[in-house]
C-alpha cells in the first residue's frame, strides 16, 4: 500500500484520488486555524513556494479534534489561511485524524510512521506534553496523532518516510524534504 490507495474530499465535496500526487514529494499536515502552531502555515507556504518546481506538494487537512481549535467551516478555513498566511497549497475537507472515525489515510500514516515523542527543546514542547498528560492523557497512548500540525513526509513513490510532530518547525524539516527532491 501507499498513499495513492486513498481518496480524499476537497472543500467543495469532490472526491479525489491521492494518485494525482504520484511522483511528487508530499508533506501531509493536519491543520487548525486557532492553534498555537497555526503560524507554521506561513513557513509551510514558504517551503511550498521554494520547492514546488522541484516536485514538492504540501497538503493540509484541517481537523477540529484538538481542543476545538478548528471552528471554521471548510471554505472559511481556506480564506483564513490565504489571507493570514498566504497559503495556496491545497486544503481539504475537515477530517478526523485520530480515534475510531479517523480518515483511513491518517490511520495508514500513523501505522507507517509511529509516534516517537515531542521535541522537548521546542519552546512549547514541554508545555504541550504536560497539557496532554493532564487534560488528554488518552491522546498519548499508541501512535495516533497527538495534536495539530503533525506532519508526514512522503517520497515520490507514495511511501511514508518520516513523521514530524507539532513541535518540529517546518524550517527544521527542510533538509529531509530537500534530500527527497534530489
Amino acid at each position: 500500500m501507499s498513499i495513492y490507495d486513498y481518496k480524499i474530499k476537497t472543500t467543495s465535496g469532490f472526491t479525489k484520488s491521492m494518485e494525482r500526487y504520484r511522483g511528487k514529494v508530499v508533506l501531509i499536515v493536519n491543520t487548525a486555524t486557532k492553534c498555537g502552531f497555526t503560524p507554521q502555515l506561513e513557513d509551510l507556504q514558504r517551503m511550498q513556494k521554494k520547492y514546488e518546481d522541484q516536485g514538492l506538494q504540501i497538503l493540509g487537512f484541517p481537523s477540529n479534534q484538538f481542543a476545538e481549535q478548528e471552528p471554521l467551516q471548510d471554505g472559511e478555513i481556506e480564506t483564513f489561511c490565504a489571507m493570514n498566511f498566504g497559503v495556496n497549497f491545497p486544503l481539504f475537507k475537515k477530517v478526523d485524524v485520530r480515534d475510531a472515525d479517523a480518515h483511513p489515510l491518517f490511520t495508514y500514516l500513523t501505522e507507517q510512521a509511529p509516534f516517537k515523542g515531542f521535541n522537548l527543546e521546542h519552546p512549547t514542547g514541554k508545555l504541550l506534553k504536560a497539557m496532554l498528560d493532564e487534560r488528554y492523557p488518552h491522546y498519548m497512548e499508541g501512535d495516533s496523532i497527538k495534536w495539530n500540525f503533525t506532519k508526514f513526509l512522503i517520497d515520490r513513490n507514495g511511501e511514508v518516510v518520516q513523521r514530524f510532530e507539532s513541535t518540529t518547525e517546518p524550517i527544521d524539516m527542510e533538509e529531509e524534504v530537500h534530500a527527497l527532491l534530489k
